[in-house]
């Protein structure tokens, strides 16, 4: 780790941490309070994955659907309108709707391939994101003059790197610069992750073998062919399934690292408190 021990990382005057774990335990929390501050710099990975390596791909996607609009259609074709996502930190929808839902396209769904194929240029968006946390690393300090920074991972961190490999590059990168820090959910966590999706499922990405396996497994207990399943059950379906399958690479990754509890963050208020919370795990991991 970058930080020997607990008093090291309250006398360094250049907090860096990654945040990382299941969506909704609190990562963006911490990340937008620390943010409001002057002394800390937010680097969203979802919304570099959305602006910077997806942009030009989810701006395309809605220029296809306004084709099909003649009136639209029109407009577009002499250069009369201009479409473009509006992705901020806090709204990434755009970038949930562009990787869409595999399943009946009279649903709303996307032929099979045609979703795998967009998993994958998440795939490779979002190592590219990870690894461009030095330059923006770099940025803070030589621009803004900000000595302290977060790096709010995506939930699906754990699957586009190995946590077993100890030259994993995105990985290796990572902890090179900075901390990492999992915010670890309890099974009461699990089971309000799970019930929160089910009531509005959203877009994931996965891992290509578990989402392989999980779209044969799915139409073989469901009985159905691909242009019928149905795209949110199938989601929801994978959805709990892919809670399980990323918890040991989560706790292999935090070998690098630290831990903290969900119910830990819910407590912090302020950036003193944050740095007691992670001078904490740091003292734990010590012990």
């Amino acid at each position: 780790m970058i930080y020997r021990n607990a008093d090291d990382w309250r006398a360094t005057p250049s907090r860096r941490v990654v945040l990382f774990g299941m969506s909704g335990l609190g990562k963006t929390y911490l990340a937008s309070m620390l943010r409001e501050t002057d002394d800390w710099f937010h680097y969203s990975v979802d919304y570099r994955i959305g602006t910077r390596y997806m942009g030009e791909y989810i701006a395309d996607n809605f220029k296809r659907e306004a084709m099909k609009v003649p009136f639209l259609r029109e407009l577009l074709m002499s250069d009369s309108v201009h479409i473009a996502s509006n992705i901020t930190f806090d709204n990434l929808a755009p970038l949930s709707t562009y990787l869409g839902k595999p399943g009946s396209p009279s649903r709303g769904g996307l032929p099979f391939d045609d979703y795998c194929n967009r998993q994958d240029q998440h795939r490779r968006a979002e190592i590219a994101s990870l690894l461009d946390t030095r330059h923006f690393m770099d940025r803070a300090r030589d621009i803004y003059g900000t000595p302290h920074f977060v790096c709010d991972s995506g939930g699906s961190i754990c699957e586009v790197v190995d946590p077993d490999d100890p030259d994993d590059p995105v990985l290796t990168a990572l902890s090179r610069d900075l901390l990492l820090v999992w915010i670890k959910g309890s099974e009461g966590h699990t089971a309000e992750l799970v019930r929160r999706f089910d009531r509005a499922p959203k877009p994931m990405y996965y891992q290509p073998q578990f989402l392989e396996r999980a779209w044969i497994a799915y139409r073989v207990e469901k009985g159905l062919e691909p242009a019928q399943v149905n795209p949110d059950d199938f989601i929801r379906w994978t959805y709990a399934r892919a809670l399980a399958h990323r918890q040991p690479r989560y706790e292999a990754m935090a070998r690098r690292g630290v831990t903290v509890l969900a119910e830990e963050v819910a407590l912090v208020r302020t950036p003193d408190d944050f740095t007691d919370l992670i001078a904490t795990a740091i003292a734990r991991k010590e012990a």
